[in-house]
């Protein structure tokens, strides 16, 4: 997978800002929106593509397009910046194949344990109770 390949399939947009800001915030477009088209990548193989649809499910639409936004700077060059390392973590976060996890029994002491802490509480209540005559 070459990162930078895939840079170039990435698609930017250029939004007004929300929020607070005064009379420049109504002029100026400094928010960026990210859109990669996950299906349609030429970089990306077939089994990559699947991971990352598998693993990327929440933030992906019907479509399997991934939308990322980003608003934090007044400088719509930043922005692009911040969102496109947002992306690139994703994207490594999203093909990294977890380990399988190894069953594993509990020690013969540790069941011993818990059985004797049994006992005790068990005990315990017993001796709450009232007499029995």
């Amino acid at each position: 997978m070459n990162l930078e390949r895939i840079i170039h399939e990435l698609n930017f947009k250029a939004v007004r800002s929300s929020g607070a800001g005064g009379q420049h915030v109504n002029k100026v477009s400094s928010k960026i929106e990210l859109i990669f088209d996950l299906q349609n990548s030429s970089e990306l193989t077939d089994d990559e593509k699947i991971l990352l649809t598998k693993n990327l499910q929440s933030k992906l639409t019907k479509e399997n397009v991934l939308l990322l936004q980003c608003d934090e700077s007044r400088s719509q060059h930043k922005n692009k910046e911040i969102v496109i390392k947002r992306f690139l973590e994703l994207i490594k976060n999203g093909l990294k194949i977890p380990k399988k996890r190894k069953a594993t029994k509990p020690t013969k002491s540790s069941v011993e344990k818990r059985i004797e802490k049994k006992k005790n509480n068990a005990l315990k209540k017993v001796l709450r109770q009232k007499p029995k005559f």
